[in-house]
């Protein structure tokens, strides 16, 4: 099973995949911050008090939520420079790790507009009114009261989001992106081995994501300090 063991267990490896796994890291990090910008514009039409950017919300989250990220990826990847060439006659060629990037910020985006959400519901009704009696207008009472507040509630689902995107970076693999997971591919053809770059492409992901759980446990239990 592990035919070549000793020759992929190499510094050079474990250095051509660890370069893989930064990519990895770097790309769920960029993905969570442009999600959390779509979340909370999107937490915004949710909750607005007109028909059109709360049907746009509504929309964009149930097919984004409704559809396996992986085929978000592939329609990225393949249908719009489909549709551009049609429209232009041009070939559009767009870098498979920008277009990962994006299809993980549109997701992530989806799921985060839920959670701050939730987070914005759960401020007391009461920093609302007197928010409406100091005379703050909607915007001025989302962003320097509302906000803050539900920022600190979402900060542990936002880790677990973080998590869960360094997982999925490696679905973007499928389309050419070197990051962990196709790097121990390419180590794998190269050695006729896939079970030992595999495993050791596991450890990776194993090492990032207790890394940011530690961490993000420690966040919450500062912040219950601060509560």
């Amino acid at each position: 099973m592990f035919v070549a063991i000793d020759q992929v267990f190499t510094l050079e490896n474990i250095l051509y995949l660890a370069k893989g796994a930064l990519l990895s890291v770097a790309i769920a990090a960029l993905s969570l911050l442009i999600g959390l910008v779509l979340g909370i514009l999107g937490a915004s039409g949710r909750r607005s008090k007109h028909k059109v950017p709360r049907a746009i919300a509504f929309v964009y989250v149930t097919i984004i939520r409704g559809t396996p990220l992986l085929l978000q990826i592939l329609i990225i990847f393949s249908v719009i420079p489909s549709i551009y060439t049609a429209f232009t006659g041009n070939v559009l060629r767009i870098n498979p790790i920008v277009i990962g990037m994006i299809a993980l910020s549109i997701n992530s985006g989806a799921y985060q507009t839920e959670l701050l959400r939730s987070g914005i519901n759960g401020v007391d009704k009461g920093q609302w009114e007197a928010c409406e009696t100091l005379g703050l207008s909607n915007w001025k009472t989302m962003k320097l009261v509302i906000l803050p507040q539900a920022f600190k509630r979402v900060v542990p689902p936002l880790i677990s989001e973080f998590i869960t995107l360094i997982k999925d970076s490696s679905l973007i693999s499928c389309i050419g992106a070197v990051e962990l997971l196709k790097g121990a591919q390419v180590i794998g053809a190269e050695y006729y081995d896939v079970m030992s770059p595999y495993m050791l492409a596991a450890i990776f992901y194993l090492i990032m994501t207790c890394i940011v759980s530690c961490i993000g446990n420690k966040v919450e239990k500062r912040l219950a300090v601060s509560d």
